[in-house]
């Protein structure tokens, strides 16, 4: 079987380290989403339930269908959106709006209407996107130094060294070196594990204006700018070509299914995808896919156990997660610049991509990649635009004009 044969050691890894950070990073955020919504425990453990099958099974199929690693998440943007624009709305009509915002992903999906709007941004600018959006990552690696230098100084060491003896499994031994010394320190908060699993909990959806309105449009318009627009800019970026329309389509049809139990937004992953596409999941990009689909593996196990997982992920120290993950995106954030700064011609466009991008700025409760997008094909767009382009739409007008000229004189 290909698949086994394509496994190794720093897929598996990469799988990991890609759930490690996508968990540890935004959690919080879902489980404050579900309680603006006055959620009760047993709502929250289904909404990560509905949210982990999600993500795991969505991974794990299209990335076998197409041997290429995608992957999925739950729309961060989308819950913070949740946690300061559904204040009023009921959970039931919550529910409601995540249905409708499901359906609208999936027509934009399989109608093949946001492929072909994506199709028109040049590499360069989506490569300016990645490298902006995953900076945050290589820096706060190094920030970390700052409070706990004697954890992740010896992690930053143990990489270098061994990405020059044995760069396959930089990571997998930095990882363990870290979670080494972190229990040597009593930095590992194990007291909050216990073994629960999830049960679903069906919410009967209730449908509003006040809820299309006011959740189920900016959940859709958010997931779709801030979300799946640097998602395909990811796979472009990686080097990997495949059709769009269907991987959009999917996890809004998944999304539909998983709505009522609490599955509020899916999107294709960014970040976390880089790491299953960068050098540290396999040196073979073919065989990359692997990475997607043990991330996948990990999110399933999440939504089944629930809080026993997602203790155990919150018990690594903030500071390891944030050196692993920035190492783990050096390769990824190096390539997306190289790509985003090697054509001179769209050179200052990328750059202004990846700053205002890297700037974190956010409008509309529209994320920055979005703005860092908007901000590049302007600028391309009027560097580019020149006289000779213009008056290629001058003579039709003129054309015309002479025709009705010509028409008035015959009349």
């Amino acid at each position: 079987m290909r698949l086994l044969r394509d496994c190794s050691l720093a897929a598996l890894t990469a799988g990991f380290v890609a759930v490690l950070v996508g968990f540890t990073s935004s959690a919080v955020i879902v489980f404050q989403a579900a309680r603006t919504l006055q959620a009760s425990t047993a709502e929250v453990a289904s909404w990560m339930l509905a949210l982990g099958l999600g993500m795991g099974l969505t991974s794990i199929g299209l990335s076998l269908r197409f041997r290429v690693p995608v992957l999925t998440a739950w729309s961060t943007p989308g819950a913070a959106m949740l946690i300061t624009g559904a204040t009023g709305v009921s959970l039931p009509e919550a529910t409601g709006a995540f249905l409708v915002s499901a359906a609208l992903i999936t027509v934009a999906g399989f109608s093949g209407w946001f492929e072909r709007m994506i199709g028109r941004i040049p590499i360069s600018i989506a490569a300016g996107m990645l490298a902006g959006v995953l900076l945050r990552f290589g820096l706060d690696a190094f920030s970390a130094m700052t409070s706990e230098f004697a954890l992740v100084f010896p992690m930053f060491c143990a990489y270098l060294l061994c990405r020059r003896l044995l760069p396959r499994y930089a990571i997998v031994l930095t990882l363990l070196l870290g979670v080494s010394i972190a229990g040597l320190q009593g930095q590992l908060r194990v007291d909050g594990l216990r073994l629960e699993l999830a049960v679903p909990v069906f919410i009967t959806p209730q449908f509003s204006w006040a809820a299309l309105v006011g959740v189920a449009l900016p959940l859709f318009v958010v997931t779709m700018a801030s979300q799946n627009v640097p998602g395909v800019a990811v796979i472009r970026a990686s080097g990997y070509r495949l059709p769009i329309s269907p991987l959009i389509g999917w996890t809004g049809a998944a999304n539909l299914l998983l709505a009522p139990f609490g599955g509020f937004a899916l999107n294709l992953a960014a970040i976390t995808a880089a790491i299953c596409m960068g050098r540290e999941a396999h040196e073979n990009p073919d065989r990359r896919y692997v990475a997607a689909i043990a991330a996948g593996a990990f999110y399933v196990l999440i939504g089944i156990f629930g809080a026993t997982v997602g203790a155990l992920f919150l018990a690594l120290p903030r500071e390891l997660v944030l050196a692993i993950a920035g190492f783990a995106l050096l390769g990824t954030i190096g390539s997306g610049l190289a790509s985003a700064l090697g054509d001179e011609s769209e050179r200052e466009p990328a750059l202004l991509t990846f700053l205002v991008t890297a700037s974190g700025v956010s409008l509309a409760s529209i994320g920055s990649a979005f703005w860092g997008l908007l901000a590049g094909l302007a600028a391309l767009f009027v560097l580019r635009v020149t006289p000779a382009h213009l008056r290629r739409l001058r003579p039709h007008a003129g054309a015309a004009t002479a025709g009705e000229q010509q028409s008035q004189r015959t009349d």
